[in-house]
């Protein structure tokens, strides 16, 4: 979910963070610092998250009678 309540911290979707390269983030407090770092200064931003891909769904359960009306 994107919007959970208990977000683990990383610096790839902090308020303070912004992405460079592959795997660096521009700190404005620390400097380049890794993606995957976390600081106590930590601020979610729920703009910066990518959620997860939903599944696809499997229509193979279905048939021709379901889809018509």
């Amino acid at each position: 979910m994107l919007f959970r309540k208990k977000i683990p911290c990383s610096c790839g979707y902090c308020a303070n963070g912004t992405m460079m390269d592959e795997g660096q983030v521009l700190c404005t407090k620390y400097g380049v610092v890794a993606e995957k770092e976390k600081c106590r200064r930590f601020k979610y931003d729920p703009c910066k998250r990518i959620p997860a891909k939903p599944k696809a769904l499997d229509f193979r359960k279905y048939d021709e009678h379901d889809f018509s009306l």
